[in-house]
């Protein structure tokens, strides 16, 4: 059979829109891939920032935690260990955590941490604003994440 005429037009015409479907459906499936999660690692480590060995609590189920921590300038905690690990990202702001005999170290937005555990330590905001910390204690039932040290 041939195609002629304003039948041949109009047959060109739908290979035309076909194949041009096919190129916008296959840019739009690689766009939807490149607009797709992205992935920036924080921390990945098997050592707290004094060095320790990371352990879990022995004791009930697993039990996980997290919090955002805000400290006002001029606000400080108090000295204090964790029970278990806990990891830190500072979203605004800075602290400065005094680990005794271990020394001081200066935190800033953008940081990530796995915060000491037997090492007693207290953090300060000396900055003009307050900072703001993402924590997540990774726990078991029945353990303390935060033990004070009086």
């Amino acid at each position: 059979m041939m195609i002629t005429g304003t039948t041949a037009m109009s047959f060109r015409l739908h290979v035309l829109i076909f194949f041009f479907t096919l190129l916008f459906a296959s840019t739009n499936r690689a766009a939807a891939e490149d607009n797709g999660p992205t992935v920036t690692p924080l921390l990945s480590t098997g050592t707290t920032v004094a060095g320790e060995t990371l352990h879990y609590p022995a004791g009930g189920p697993a039990h996980v935690t997290a919090a955002i921590v805000t400290l006002a300038p001029g606000g400080r905690t108090a000295l204090h260990k964790h029970g278990v690990p806990m990891f830190a990202y500072i979203l605004d702001g800075e602290i400065t955590v005094d680990y005794g005999d271990r020394g001081k170290r200066t935190y800033r937005k953008g940081d990530s941490i796995m915060e000491a555990m037997d090492v007693a330590h207290f953090g300060a905001d000396a900055g003009a604003q307050p900072v703001r910390i993402l924590v997540v204690f990774m726990g078991a039932e029945g353990v303390a994440d935060t033990i004070p040290i009086k």
